[in-house]
């Protein structure tokens, strides 16, 4: 593991890697202000987990970062077959892999000296909000579960048309991948919006999707729009908060925002703090969009504040 570094501007990540089912995941490690491992101190920790389509440098990141100067631990990963990480095939998006992504996350951190293995909590954000709840089902490790804008991805894959039909373009598509085919791939976003009001687009989640990965406010290289198609029958068939009554116990924190379009981040964060039956909270972010609340500061901000008070109280 590198030396972990900080600076006047807040905690520096260190790359370290870890392991998920033999794959090597790539990570960012921050550590809090002032940090001395000599001190013999253990610290409160955090597995941050980034978006679908998303890397460790992008919301996760910015996540991590003000919690880290906010005294915790914080490791942001890339997932596996994703961004940095290894696996194949690339650019894959399976649930139950992502769920055993975050459970080798707190394995990991279990092994460092530094870390309080008694004090590790979670955030996820969008579809990493959803695997953060569902690992949080069965991960006790995990003592306190916050989520931004989150989002169940199989249901927000169930609503995009015929399941049916879907399923089976996927099933002749891996016919020809076995037969010798190139892996298929397909896009998360349009690549190609144009105009949003000229192409008669009003749906404020997808233009906002749009702006923040495929251009310089949010982009990343290693974020590059493709998703391996044989992802949509595992996220078809996948439901993050199934059985969240009975196994979800641990502490919750929700932050949404109050613009909601086609992901459904604020409806789905409503439903989520119904049915969940432990200690809980629910912060609705006035005027703030899904993506406003991935790195928009005056948006940010708000989320950070309440998610450093939960984690406080309940690590």
């Amino acid at each position: 593991m590198d030396t972990v570094r900080t600076d006047t501007t807040g905690p520096v990540p260190a790359p370290v890697t870890f392991d998920s089912r033999g794959v090597a995941l790539a990570a960012h490690l921050r550590v809090p202000p002032g940090f001395d491992t000599a001190e013999g101190r253990r610290h409160p920790a955090l597995v941050c987990v980034h978006p679908g389509n998303g890397v460790k440098e992008q919301t996760a990141g910015v996540y991590a970062r003000h919690l880290a100067a906010r005294g915790y631990v914080t490791l942001a990963f890339d997932a596996s077959h994703q961004g940095a990480s290894g696996g194949e095939p690339r650019h894959l998006e399976e649930p139950a892999t992502r769920v055993e992504d975050i459970r080798s996350a707190v394995d990991f951190l279990t092994t460092l000296p530094f870390v309080d293995e008694e004090r590790i909590g979670v955030l996820g954000v969008c579809a990493g909000g959803g695997y953060a709840v569902n690992a949080a089902l069965t991960e006790r490790r995990l003592r306190a579960v916050g989520t931004v804008v989150p989002v169940n991805i199989g249901r927000a894959r169930r609503a995009g048309g015929s399941v049916a039909e879907r399923l089976a373009k996927v099933g002749n598509r891996r016919t020809a991948e076995a037969r010798g085919g190139a892996p298929s791939l397909t896009t998360w976003l349009p690549e190609d919006l144009g105009d949003p009001a000229e192409a008669g687009v009003t749906d404020v989640d997808l233009i906002e999707a749009v702006d923040y990965y495929l251009t310089p406010r949010g982009g990343h290289e290693r974020s590059v729009n493709r998703l391996a198609h044989r992802s949509i029958a595992s996220m078809l068939a996948f439901d993050a908060f199934h059985l969240v009554e009975e196994l979800l116990t641990q502490p919750l924190q929700i932050v949404v925002g109050d613009r909601t379009g086609s992901f459904g981040s604020c409806r789905e964060g409503r439903e989520l703090f119904a049915r969940a039956r432990g200690p809980k909270d629910l912060l609705v972010v006035e005027g703030a969009s899904h993506y406003d609340l991935y790195d928009r500061p005056e948006y940010v901000g708000r989320a950070v504040e309440t998610l450093a008070a939960f984690y406080a109280k309940h690590l």
